[in-house]
């Protein structure tokens, strides 16, 4: 899943960020409104967690910009105002959710969840493929029974190959939807992380590399 968190607030936004991608979800983050505007152009994000009063452009116009570009990314907003009236105010602009500060993390990451649901197909809680099944919620993965201890990323690129059904993923979905904007298109963080997640899922192996395409389970 890829994040982009918009805070002036430096330290928020940093600790936000080292939280989701723990989570093992792939972060960017910029501290004002133009800043935010220009990686949403260039990047393709699921969920937009926008703070409404930033410098430069304020959150309701970037919210309102991203709305007339036809943004498919999920904009959660977020506010120091608490009011029934902000809220309103932040939904109409075209935001999917909306969070008062301060906010309890766990919270956080149960709604950039739910709002990347709704860009994605239906997908059941519980991914399962022959003996290996993987708690999507929880984040824990098995096979056989057996508990499997995967770093973030390598949870992450279980659940895409997962999600595919047998589908093939592209190194390139793989790179885009796991890891942010400062890891390069010609990085080799994919094929090490697949390495990993191989030797980890044990035998009989499970992931095949697709020549020139990439992997499938």
């Amino acid at each position: 899943m890829r994040v982009l968190v918009v805070d002036d607030h430096k330290e928020l936004a940093a600790t936000l960020a080292v939280g989701l991608r723990r989570e093992g979800m792939a972060v960017d983050v910029v501290f004002d409104g133009q800043a935010a505007l220009r990686n949403a152009e260039r990047e393709d994000y699921d969920v937009i967690v926008l703070d409404r009063d930033l410098p430069k452009l304020h959150g309701d116009d970037v919210c309102r910009t991203l709305v007339s570009r036809g943004s498919h990314a999920r904009v959660l907003m977020l506010t120091a105002a608490a009011t029934i009236e902000s809220r309103v105010d932040g939904l109409s602009l075209g935001a999917d959710d909306y969070l008062p500060k301060p906010f309890a993390f766990a919270e956080v990451v149960a709604r950039i969840r739910a709002l990347a649901r709704r860009n994605q197909r239906a997908l059941p809680p519980t991914l399962v493929k022959g003996d290996i099944r993987l708690d999507t919620a929880q984040r824990v993965a098995s096979r056989a029974g057996r508990r499997l201890e995967l770093s973030p990323k390598e949870l992450t690129v279980l659940e895409l190959l997962l999600a595919a059904d047998g589908a093939t993923v592209s190194t390139q979905e793989l790179l885009r939807r796991g890891w942010d904007e400062y890891t390069g298109s010609f990085s080799n963080v994919v094929k090490v992380t697949v390495s990993r997640l191989r030797r980890k899922l044990g035998d009989p192996p499970v992931i095949e590399t697709v020549a020139h395409a990439g992997y499938r389970i």
